[in-house]
């Protein structure tokens, strides 16, 4: 018998040694970071970022102990709380006689200590892992204090709906700081824990039962002396009469904007006590854009077109006021897909950055002739086929002529164009220029329309890059300058005049607007996207249109769809007409606005006066040609490496043909691969279909046995 009690002291003692040591080593106050609740410009609810492994929202710290929340969370959960150590032998010994008297568990005697350990380190209920938490209960007791403990259960307990802490709960379902509740509401939400299912405050039982058990706490508090009479009457009566709580929901044309700030938002910086985030989101502006981004694209469904994106920011500060990444997050198939992110051929709407590098670099000047020639062609062609002639710079880029836009990147230099495009963060592709070749200042260089956005932004900005920004109250943006003021408005001005847009965009169509407003759209190869950029002096609009898969669509140009909806947004914004006078962009602060000699216009065909012709610049600007006795291949060059010109349709891309012949010679015999393919005469250009491949080209002036070197091409 002496040696069965030794055994039985010494099991016991290392129970309680190991039930000692399991309390003291998990004696510690820990909880998942706070997370942010996600406000619009307005401090409209938007959403919330959950904490990790599901654990759900809150656990918003509590600076002050707010007296009123600790009496009546411990006037029913724990009414001995701040005289027993953590573990409330009272309690305790009710719980085992009621257990002991009905044959099951009906009382658990659990503190608010214990409570702490359980949801700091949840288990399944059992009499071990019961006397675990009461360890456990008693050393975090000891260590940090009951004042400590009542903090963390605040800050930790469950009111239902996946928040936790009362200071969320607070904001969450009344959209008040813990300091500012009632003594009705306060006992409203110290109801919901001891069973949050039940209690959901946003269902009508829920309700039903969190308000009686709160009528139980404002009767304890009065019973001792908690709250007088009056304060306990004019509590009832408002804990009856409670308004109804609305569910906050995330909107459902903003999730794409929400999973971007979701992204951005590090959370060691957010605020402990109150990490509510204000964004910059317009939800009344991001609820229209969406709007009028399904309603356009409906149109445009039928040539092909399946998903649309846009973009809206403030010029002035950048702030992203509307985000759409798609025409509904939960479309089938493509809705989650952000496309503002995705990158894609921008088609033409690079070309805005080729003409201020070359106004920086001074290759050109606001009256430079270009040439938009079939002589200046080379291995580019325009989309109509056609050519205008000779051509200011701000005619060229409101015409979207392709080559002059090339001629400017081979003047400028590829390498450097293609540096600076990606100074300006339009894409940080591994690969090399010459793998784009001349092709990127049509296209070839993809991008998104985020980056695009940012870029057109600098633009705006009179040539200062900087980040888009997303919330609000935040440090001023730090720029860095990609181009200088005098090029950034020059090239403003370019996009910004409707009659330079004349022939190849009419007037009153989707490029015209009652107001300044600088616009430039791009079509990439086969119709697959449909850009437009377009910006005023206080908003800035991107739109993208295209398909999923990245495949064609019947005729959709940016022109044809995507200026529409951004026209339709930019006027939307801007609401009434305002001052064209204060809306006109500025000046450059170093340039003399001259009389341009722009070129006469007769049944939309161009008439070039030859004295407008500055020779210089036309020799700069364009391939120089061998003069000899022999043949030579003007164009194509020798070992060019050709990619179709994205804005063509396949059954138009082609390839200029020009040889320098000797004098006298009239004619001149084609020979592509070995093969005859046409006689043209001497000073005319002749035209080859792009085919994929290595091909090589001979030009011969017949019956006097002249012929051109070789000259070998590759396409893709």
């Amino acid at each position: 018998m002496r040696n069965r009690r030794r055994r039985i002291a010494l099991a016991a003692g290392v129970v309680a040694a190991t039930l000692c040591a399991w309390g003291w080593f998990g004696a510690a106050l820990v909880a998942p970071r706070p997370t942010p609740i996600l406000l619009d410009r307005n401090g409209g609810f938007m959403a919330q970022i959950a904490a990790h492994d599901d654990a759900g929202y809150g656990y918003w710290e509590i600076a002050d102990l707010p007296p009123r929340v600790a009496a009546a969370t411990v006037a029913l959960e724990d009414r001995r709380f701040w005289w027993h150590p953590g573990v409330d032998p009272v309690a305790i010994a009710r719980a085992v006689w009621q257990n002991l008297a009905s044959g099951s568990r009906v009382s658990g005697a659990s503190t608010l200590a214990m409570q702490v350990a359980r949801m700091q380190d949840p288990a399944p209920r059992n009499y071990l892992n019961k006397a675990r938490e009461a360890s456990t209960a008693l050393f975090v007791t000891l260590r940090y204090g009951r004042a400590a403990v009542l903090r963390q259960y605040l800050k930790l307990a469950p009111y239902g709906n996946g928040s936790h802490g009362i200071a969320h709960a607070a904001r969450f379902y009344f959209d008040k700081p813990v300091a500012d509740l009632s003594w009705a509401e306060i006992a409203f939400l110290a109801a919901i824990p001891q069973a949050p299912s039940r209690m959901n405050p946003l269902l009508l039982d829920g309700r039903a039962d969190a308000i009686t058990r709160g009528q139980r706490i404002l009767d304890a508090l009065r019973a001792g002396a908690v709250i007088t009479e009056t304060e306990y009457a004019l509590a009832s009566s408002q804990l009856d009469h409670l308004p109804l709580l609305d569910r906050r929901t995330r909107p459902e044309n903003a999730l794409h904007a929400i999973l971007n700030l979701q992204r951005m938002i590090d959370p060691d910086e957010v605020r402990a006590t109150d990490p509510r985030i204000t964004t910059t989101i317009a939800r009344a502006i991001q609820r229209e854009v969406e709007a009028s981004t399904k309603a356009y694209l409906d149109r445009w469904r039928k040539d092909g077109a399946e998903q649309a994106a846009a973009v809206v920011v403030d010029v002035a500060t950048g702030e992203v006021l509307a985000w759409v990444g798609s025409a509904g997050y939960y479309q089938a198939g493509t809705g989650a897909i952000d496309f503002a992110l995705t990158e894609r051929s921008p088609g033409s709407a690079l070309k805005p950055f080729i003409y201020a590098l070359a106004l920086d670099r001074g290759a050109i000047g606001p009256e430079t002739k270009l040439l938009d020639t079939a002589f200046s062609a080379g291995t580019i062609a325009n989309s109509d086929r056609s050519f205008l002639g000779v051509m200011t710079p701000r005619r060229a880029l409101a015409n979207s002529r392709n080559v002059p836009a090339a001629n400017l990147t081979k003047a400028i230099g590829l390498d450097e164009t293609f540096l600076y495009l990606r100074l300006l963060g339009i894409n940080a592709a591994e690969r090399p220029a010459s793998y784009y070749g001349l092709s990127l200042s049509v296209g070839a260089l993809p991008t998104t329309l985020e980056k695009l956005t940012r870029a057109y932004l600098a633009l705006a900005d009179d040539g200062v890059m900087r980040e888009l920004v997303w919330l609000r109250n935040t440090q001023p943006r730090v720029g860095t300058r990609v181009m200088s003021v005098d090029a950034a408005r020059l090239v403003t001005q370019f996009l910004a005049d409707p009659s330079a847009r004349l022939p190849s965009f009419p007037r009153m169509g989707s490029t015209e607007y009652p107001f300044p407003v600088a616009i430039k759209t791009g079509t990439s190869q086969g119709y697959r996207d449909a850009w437009t950029m377009a910006f005023s002096r206080k908003y800035l609009v991107g739109v993208w249109v295209g398909r999923s898969d990245a495949g064609p669509m019947r005729d959709v140009t940016g022109a044809g769809s995507a200026a529409e909806l951004a026209r339709a947004i930019l006027l939307d914004l801007h609401g009434d007409v305002p001052d064209v006078a204060a809306m006109a962009f500025p000046a450059p602060p170093n340039y003399r606005l001259g009389a341009e000699k722009l070129p006469e216009w007769t049944n939309g065909k161009v008439v070039a006066k030859a004295a407008a012709v500055d020779a210089e610049a036309l020799t700069e600007l364009t391939p120089a040609s061998e003069e000899s006795g022999g043949v030579t291949i003007v164009s194509p060059r020798n070992n060019m490496r050709v990619i179709r010109n994205p804005e063509l349709p396949a059954d138009l891309a082609s390839l200029p043909l020009k040889a320098a012949l000797p004098p006298g010679a009239s004619q001149v015999v084609w020979y592509v691969d070995g093969k005859p393919f046409l006689v043209g005469q001497a000073d005319a250009t002749a035209r080859w279909p792009l085919q994929p491949g290595v091909h090589t080209f001979e030009a011969k002036v017949p019956y006097r046995g002249l012929a051109s070197s070789p000259v070998t091409i590759e396409v893709e």
